[in-house]
């Protein structure tokens, strides 16, 4: 364990991946200003789906938000030159999960992704060469790492990569009406609209999603078959970056091939002029014990999350139960229609309500598919009566369709939700079991919102 972990290996890896990293979660901050997305997800907005929990987490008044990603943005540049190295990885982190934890309108596994890896980052000696810090004091430079520091992300990354290969083995997506599903909003690209259309795409897309990323950290890892890897990396990213626009997670997982190949190559390629480390000494820190603790318990936790849906009730696909942080990525998409019936405790009376006078479009989307979104719409439509010196019940008729099959109804429409716990643990009695059958006599004629996609 001491070698595998301790063994010291040249660090150009690690530093090429520095300058990249910091230049790729600017880009995000200031894309995040650029496109208009802080302002259309977390500023005009009156309610902000923050994850349960962190309901106290909203975002900052007025022009707060733009600012605070200006931060972001300036923790990135930061951590490209190696200045401060450590507290502006740490200032970004910190921030980066504040702006995840505080919505779910846009959530993606990808967030939750970056905010793993710059976790990582702020314990990675990524600062001892070719940085600001090390010219200020030239002591912290050196030209080696601990085998840890690569070993670390190629563990991260093949745990997200086996489990959302191990995702998608499910009927929806093996017969390609998941991918038929995706590329229908993708008709009018220039070019490529209509092929994506095809039958033989959806095929190639469902398949060689599975095969790449069941396949992709062992070719990568195998120098027979590394150059090969390679090349079918850069199509398979560049190729959801255009279609599915996910930001810079295709230009990051890239960077990541950086410590797959030998260090003697990453070395000639970018850092000539740097001496080479060829040493392989084993360095055995005093603190290698709460270490070695911290490292095994850290991806217990990574291969057990993914798992905890099996203890839910249900499908996970129609729960949602167990969904996030698993690696379930643009794995399935659901459309539906959700109304929600406010009624005054004490009169039993209806009070009127429009839920689109609270929600933009997309939050319109998302509390239309998702049933902890659901549920806590009702808590916050509960709150806004008690504001107003009244108590209310919420009753929800929700009908959804997953992956274009059958509509069914989402909730038990007779349950008050608005005075229902949640319970992050436990199966929710109020969600409509998947496998129920439409009433042949019951014709449901509903406006279904957009398709939402994960």
């Amino acid at each position: 364990m001491h070698r595998l972990l301790f063994k010291h290996i040249d660090n150009s890896a690690l530093i090429v991946f520095r300058i990249i990293f910091g230049f790729l979660i600017f880009m995000e901050s200031a894309g995040s200003i650029y496109t208009g997305w802080i302002r259309r997800t977390l500023m005009e907005p009156q309610v902000t789906f923050s994850f349960i929990g962190f309901e106290w987490l909203q975002p900052l008044p007025g022009n707060g938000m733009y600012f605070y990603y200006g931060v972001m943005g300036l923790c990135g540049l930061l951590v490209m030159i190696g200045y401060k190295y450590r507290w502006s990885m740490l200032v970004f982190t910190l921030l980066w999960t504040g702006t995840y934890l505080m919505q779910k309108s846009s959530y993606n596994n990808h967030y939750y992704l970056l905010i793993l890896l710059s976790a990582i980052m702020v314990f990675q000696p990524a600062h001892k060469y070719l940085s600001v810090d090390a010219r200020l004091n030239p002591k912290i430079k050196m030209i080696s790492m601990p085998n840890w520091c690569a070993l670390v992300f190629i563990l991260q990354m093949f745990i997200v990569y086996t489990y959302g290969a191990i995702a998608k083995i499910y009927p929806d997506w093996l017969d390609a009406t998941v991918a038929e599903v995706l590329m229908r909003s993708k008709k009018d690209y220039f070019l490529v609209g209509e092929l994506l259309q095809q039958k033989w795409a959806h095929y190639s897309i469902a398949y060689g999603g599975i095969l790449y990323d069941g396949l992709i950290i062992p070719l990568l890892l195998w120098k027979r078959t590394r150059k090969v890897a390679f090349f079918a990396s850069i199509f398979f990213h560049l190729f959801n970056s255009f279609v599915f626009q996910v930001g810079i997670f295709p230009y990051l997982a890239l960077a990541f091939v950086l410590f797959f190949y030998p260090t003697a190559t990453i070395h000639r390629i970018f850092l000539k002029r740097k001496p080479y480390y060829d040493q392989e000494e084993v360095i055995v820190p005093d603190y290698h014990k709460p270490f070695i603790a911290v490292f095994v318990v850290y991806f217990i936790v990574q291969i057990g999350l993914p798992l905890r849906h099996w203890f839910f009730k249900d499908d996970v696909l129609w729960t949602e139960e167990g969904h996030r942080l698993s690696w379930r990525m643009m794995l399935r998409a659901k459309s539906g229609r959700t109304t929600f019936k406010v009624v005054d405790a004490k009169t039993n009376m209806q009070i009127p309500v429009q839920i689109e006078d609270y929600l933009s479009s997309k939050q319109l989307r998302t509390v239309s598919t998702k049933p902890d979104v659901i549920w806590q719409f009702a808590q916050r439509l509960k709150q806004i009566f008690a504001d107003q010196g009244r108590d209310v019940k919420v009753y929800v008729d929700s009908y959804v369709r997953v992956n274009g099959g059958e509509l069914k109804q989402l909730i038990d429409p007779e349950v008050d939700l608005a005075n229902e716990k949640w319970h992050p643990f436990k199966h929710s009695d109020w969600l409509m079991p998947s496998n129920q059958e439409t009433p042949s006599n019951k014709k449901v004629e509903i406006l279904e919102s957009g398709a939402q996609m994960e």
